[in-house]
């Protein structure tokens, strides 16, 4: 397949740069290294699962940023870190002070350092997913007026397998959740409606950037591999047969064309 089949070409769009194969393949390594890191999580619990989920966040977080350096290059990368996350961690510092947009929440210690109150790994969780998200709403749109609402739903979709996760392993929680998704037990309806207005908003200011042609082979490879196995882990091994049914559904509003797509234009 052509590196143009994995994005859409238009007048706004500029052609990537042309990494080595050495610098082409470090970002498939640090994929390769987040997805047996996410295949051990179910496997471990206790303090073992939660040093895990640090671990694996900062590879998935190496992945989208070492992607974006070699095919967008510096500049660009710059840019999709201040506003992802800067913005990540404005918006959870926000959040977890005033109870706005996510509803009333706290976070344990159990993560580590926090940076005004919030765990220092929790931007960076926020910046690993909203690269591959908008890479797959510009996979599936060509208008920069839907490119966010695609790319914002492929982003706050996930966050229905991310919080009951967090939640059962003492990562953070809320005070109230007596209006649920639902199927997402112990999370509050409010929680994604916040995660979607502020996922639209964030891949929006990231379509600001200059759309670029390049192999966006790994990163929206890692966005479909989150939607399966974040599916198969709690239909399987997590016994949230609820999560994986509703989580399935809302974040295949997306992966299923996406899916579709790229069967199509394969080689």
């Amino acid at each position: 397949m052509s590196v143009r089949s994995y994005a859409w070409a238009d007048s706004g769009s500029r052609r990537s740069r042309h990494p080595s194969t050495v610098a082409a393949a470090l970002p498939l390594v640090l994929a390769a290294v987040t997805v047996l890191l996410q295949i051990a999580y179910p496997l471990t619990s206790g303090a073992n699962r939660t040093d895990l989920t640090v671990v694996t966040v900062v590879a998935f977080f190496l992945t989208s940023a070492v992607h974006a350096l070699v095919w967008r290059g510096a500049l660009w990368t710059a840019g999709y870190l201040a506003i992802t996350l800067g913005g990540g961690l404005l918006v959870e510092a926000v959040g977890s002070s005033t109870g706005f947009p996510f509803g009333d929440y706290a976070y344990s210690h159990s993560l580590g350092a926090q940076v005004l109150g919030v765990p220092w790994v929790i931007p960076l969780a926020w910046a690993m997913m909203a690269y591959p998200a908008l890479l797959v709403g510009q996979r599936l749109v060509r208008s920069p007026l839907l490119v966010p609402l695609v790319a914002g739903l492929a982003l706050a979709s996930w966050d229905l397998f991310l919080d009951p996760m967090m939640v059962a392993d003492g990562h953070w929680s809320w005070s109230n959740v007596d209006r649920i998704v639902p199927g997402i037990h112990g999370i509050p309806a409010v929680n994604f409606a916040g995660w979607l207005v502020v996922s639209i908003v964030l891949t929006g200011l990231l379509t600001l950037l200059p759309r670029v042609i390049a192999d966006d082979r790994v990163p929206i490879g890692m966005w479909l591999w989150t939607y399966v196995s974040s599916v198969l882990a709690n239909a399987v091994f997590l016994d949230r047969p609820t999560v994986a049914l509703v989580g399935g559904i809302v974040m295949g509003i997306v992966a299923v064309p996406l899916a579709f797509t790229l069967w199509v234009d394969r080689p």
